[in-house]
């Protein structure tokens, strides 16, 4: 019985150009928001308002940049952001971690039904819970407090990261941790120094998807921050960043760019890793 002949690459590639094409031309479709927004905020002020758009600025400036960063509020609401993503992402890690090492390596009554309660609530559209919120933060006097904005956010990520951190720590071998148990470390002891640091690509990956989350969520900050304009954070500052003569586009996407800027570097930095961890937690356990 005779081999298969190897197709030749040319016909290779011919098969794959229309794939090829749909990937680029989608790749442009997601990637042209981003790109006019970046230059847009480069763009001196008659190219934002001329009637013939131009794709690249005629002149570079950073002037809008110069005023989106010395408006008012910018550098506080912009602490807020950052202490309310963070607080949010570092709290959903630590419950998250406990949680997803009990369902991979413990046996215990329930725990099937609490994978499909965390599964529900990864599934459920959180925009649906705002009413039933607005009104415990109401009766329980935490309107208009940050803290009630990290509890949110952390009610929102904790669903995913028990996910992703369960597959993962179902994928390490036990047989690790029962090896530094005889050696004579506890099992928090085996887990803190044998398990615990191969985590990391988890670890990264949930990180991150916490910090886009809680970092561009705009609709519970809208509606939770009425009163105290000094709480709110930078995406409810942004739909309303107007100068003295109505909306300032250049400054609007300046600032706008700004606060894209540390997700991107973040997953940037870190996107070998998160692509690890997703595909681990996503196939093992």
């Amino acid at each position: 019985m005779s081999t298969p002949r190897p197709r030749p690459p040319v016909r290779r590639a011919l098969r794959r150009l229309p794939l090829n094409a749909a990937a680029a031309l989608t790749v442009l479709v997601c990637l042209f928001p981003v790109y006019w927004m970046v230059t847009t905020a480069f763009k001196p002020s008659t190219d934002i308002q001329s009637y013939d758009p131009r794709l690249v600025p005629s002149r570079w400036t950073f002037e809008h940049f110069r005023v989106a960063v010395e408006a008012d509020g910018f550098a506080l609401f912009w602490r807020n952001s950052l202490l309310v993503t963070l607080s949010a992402v570092l709290l959903a890690l630590l419950v998250a971690l406990g949680a997803a090492y009990a369902v991979a390596r413990m046996r215990w009554r329930g725990r099937r039904q609490f994978m499909l309660a965390v599964f529900i609530a990864q599934m459920a559209p959180w925009e649906s819970l705002i009413i039933p919120i607005y009104i415990i933060s109401r009766d329980t006097g935490m309107l208009d407090r940050l803290p009630t904005l990290t509890l949110i956010y952390f009610m929102i990520t904790l669903p995913f990261t028990v996910v992703v951190l369960r597959g993962f720590i179902a994928g390490i071998p036990p047989e690790l941790e029962e090896a530094a148990q005889v050696d004579g470390c506890t099992r928090a002891g085996a887990f803190r120094k044998v398990a615990f640091p191969l985590l990391a690509p988890g670890l990264m990956a949930t990180s991150l998807f916490g910090f886009i989350t809680a970092w561009n969520e705009f609709t519970y900050a809208n509606f939770l921050i009425i009163k105290q304009q000094d709480s709110r954070t930078l995406p409810v500052w942004l739909s309303s960043f107007q100068s003295t003569f109505g909306t300032d586009w250049g400054a609007t996407m300046a600032a706008s760019t700004l606060f894209a800027l540390p997700a991107l570097i973040i997953f940037l930095a870190l996107q070998r890793h998160v692509t690890a961890g997703l595909a681990s937690g996503g196939v093992k356990g």
